[in-house]
């Protein structure tokens, strides 16, 4: 992720946003669908939040 991408979104925002794509992962047909639903819930794309996901 890089630094622009970082600075966007706060710590508790990212670390919100990976809850949800687990918590919400057994309603979509797989993780990067749930990627893809929150990462149009909170306004980024979902390559970014697949990272955090990820780490």
């Amino acid at each position: 992720m890089s630094n622009k991408t970082a600075n966007r979104f706060s710590p508790d925002v990212r670390e919100r946003a990976v809850r949800m794509v687990l918590d919400h992962e057994r309603d979509h047909p797989s993780r990067w669908a749930a990627v893809v639903s929150v990462a149009e819930t909170i306004g980024c794309v979902p390559q970014t939040l697949h990272e955090c996901v990820r780490m």
